[in-house]
């Protein structure tokens, strides 16, 4: 039965249970799910052309089978097969392919099968997601037909167009802006999601918490209330909302935010920063921002809820390892290194997690690294199920807003092609004052250089930011779209490094260099 329509024919207890209870799952039932689709995933899985391929002639005989004898995977184990789109390699029959970022300059793109079974656990689990974003207390359904969403996802052919499409499947809902192809830009369609929303209200906003956090700091601008914006019909309602706005806002000597006009049943910011620009969107649309964990191989994996902090996992959706901190930095140290995983039920309360996923239903990806960190922020071994923070991406990944993913391999390609005679560096992601993230690169310049420490630190940020828009297009679009500068240097005395290596008897890592300790790094300086 159609979302809409048991929204109007069944119980909201009924409803609720249909599609919420899977968060009143004690750890036991959590984990027979997860094993019962595991063990048909495993079957369907085995027995294609891709699991034949990747198994080399092995045979699996159970789950702890599979964990014990199954390499953990990344993309380049299926990128031959995908990029080609073999479906007749595949475990299931792909309806829909979603694409995003893989490597900048040297890799594109990388592209993920869906097939109608996991479309269906998403849908699911996004119907799922509308009430809890907006259920202010257990068992209460507070979704209806009509509602309009404010939307600054991605088009297809990423994940996040999706959203749409599917929960048109269940329900109808008014997107702000629709699927109109003619609106190519992604800052035309915010824009145009932003005019529509004004002109109608809004109930739902679904953005990237870096879009989200444009779009408030745009709004007296958008909105016409700052001078600037095109002229728009708004709905009487939103007119008095308006009036009255202004003369609270000029009373209380501020300006007119979002929480002045709209009156938001929920908001759920996504992005690997979200949590770093919460509290001023709490403060700005009058509605804490709820976080979600998705991503392209996996759809939507888990949801907090306005009741409660944290996320839960669905178990319909992936198969879940985590691999333990100190796990997966001995691996980075030592790549031949196996990391060993935990399950759901192993998890400890307050430990960070790179996570592991086997895409159900016929999904491609098994035992697959997503470069995810997730941070347990409680676990109850006889109680309610663990829940998770988004911590950040791996080590060796710099990810700014998820606009743009930069690997040790594209930094130093980017300064090998800059010829700019730089003879060492590390890179950190760091965040100013407001919380807003950037790349921080430390580089030290050689001794044969033209250009001077002092002098040529502006000439280092342009060049080294032409180049890295020119190798990674994502970068380009995050300055451009979300007025930030992603991108700071300082510049080291030569041999500084170098200096602090051989005292402590260590090896810099290159890429978020966290470990180092940078005040230690500053003081050979002198």
């Amino acid at each position: 039965m159609r979302f809409q329509r048991q929204l109007k024919e069944e119980s909201s207890k009924k409803i609720w249970q249909e599609y919420c209870g899977f968060m009143d799952l004690d750890i036991d039932e959590y984990m027979n799910i997860q094993n019962r689709l595991m063990n048909e995933q495993i079957k369907v899985w085995s027995e294609s052309g891709l699991g034949k391929s990747l198994l080399k002639g092995r045979k699996l005989n159970s789950i702890d089978d599979f964990r014990d004898n199954f390499p953990l995977t990344t993309y380049d184990d299926y990128a031959d097969i995908l990029l080609a789109k073999r479906r007749d390699m595949l475990p299931g029959d792909p309806v829909v392919w979603i694409q995003t970022t893989w490597e900048g300059g040297f890799r594109p793109i990388k592209v993920a099968p869906y097939t109608r079974s996991m479309l269906d656990t998403y849908r699911h689990n996004l119907s799922a997601l509308t009430i809890l974003i907006s259920a202010r207390e257990k068992g209460q359904i507070n979704v209806k037909k009509g509602d309009k969403v404010l939307y600054g996802g991605a088009p297809l052919p990423y994940m996040t167009g999706l959203i749409p499409s599917l929960l048109d499947e269940a329900i109808d809902f008014e997107w702000l802006p629709d699927n109109d192809a003619s609106i190519s830009s992604f800052s035309q369609r915010i824009k145009q999601g932003f005019k529509m929303g004004m002109s109608k209200g809004v109930d739902y906003f679904f953005a990237n918490a870096a879009v989200a956090n444009y779009i408030t700091e745009s709004f007296g601008k958008m909105s016409g209330g700052g001078g600037g914006g095109s002229k728009m019909p708004i709905s009487p309602v939103t007119i008095g909302r308006f009036i009255k706005a202004k003369y609270i806002a000029k009373k209380e000597e501020r300006e007119i935010l979002p929480r002045d006009i709209f009156r938001l049943k929920g908001f759920v910011c996504t992005g690997t920063d979200a949590e770093h620009y919460r509290k001023r969107l709490s403060e700005a649309w009058g509605i804490e921002p709820i976080e979600i964990a998705a991503g392209t191989e996996a759809t939507c994996i888990g949801t907090e809820s306005l009741m409660k902090r944290g996320m839960v996992l669905f178990p319909d959706a992936c198969f879940y390892e985590f691999i333990p901190q100190h796990e997966y930095m001995r691996n980075l140290k030592d790549p031949s290194y196996k990391p060993n995983t935990v399950l759901m039920n192993e998890v400890t309360e307050g430990a960070n997690y790179e996570i592991v996923l086997s895409v159900l239903h016929g999904g491609a990806f098994m035992r697959y690294r997503i470069g995810d960190v997730y941070t347990c922020v409680s676990s109850s071994p006889t109680g309610e199920l663990p829940r998770f923070a988004f911590y950040d991406r791996v080590p060796n990944i710099i990810d700014i807003a998820s606009f743009t993913r930069i690997s040790e391999k594209e930094i130093e390609e980017t300064i090998r092609l800059s010829k700019l005679g730089i003879e060492d560096w590390i890179v950190r992601k760091e965040y100013d004052r407001n919380d807003n993230p950037y790349m921080h690169l430390y580089i030290e310049i050689s001794k044969d250089s033209q250009i001077s420490d002092v002098t040529g630190k502006t000439l280092l940020t342009e060049h080294l930011a032409a180049y890295f828009k020119a190798f990674d297009s994502d970068y380009a679009d995050l300055k451009k779209l979300l007025n930030m500068e992603p991108l700071k240097i300082t510049v080291l005395k030569t041999g500084t490094m170098r200096a602090y290596c051989r005292d402590n008897k260590c090896t810099l890592a290159k890429v978020n260099a966290h470990a180092t300790d940078l005040s230690a790094l500053l003081r050979y300086q002198k």
